[in-house]
């Protein structure tokens, strides 16, 4: 009688598995541009579309958003694609000779 127990307790380990375990979805990042009265709204344009991948009314509407408000957001990605958009949309604005900012901030 004792063997039958300890078959019964041996199953019902065997039936206990663990749920698999779901990763976690990395951290997104918005990429922002800052308004400044210098960087011609034109060249803010160009920036949107030549980076961000936006046709010309998107990025007209997403200009006109950051000159009234003073900042905006140009796309959501993880940090190694926001950190490279960042810098390739600053070192393109000082190659312009324009001061307008890019940074990005945790979404």
């Amino acid at each position: 009688m004792s063997d039958l127990n300890i078959d019964q307790e041996n199953e019902q380990e065997l039936v206990v598995s663990e749920a698999p375990i779901k990763p976690k979805r990395p951290p997104l990042y918005k990429v922002i541009l800052l308004n400044d009265d210098f960087t011609p709204m034109d060249f803010v344009v160009d920036i949107l579309k030549r980076f961000f991948g936006m046709n010309e009314d998107k990025a007209t509407q997403i200009m006109l958003h950051i000159h009234h408000r003073g900042i905006g957001v140009c796309g959501v990605y993880s940090k190694d694609v926001a950190e490279s958009k960042v810098q390739i949309v600053n070192d393109y604005a000082r190659h312009n000779q324009h001061p307008l900012l890019c940074s990005m901030e945790k979404s």
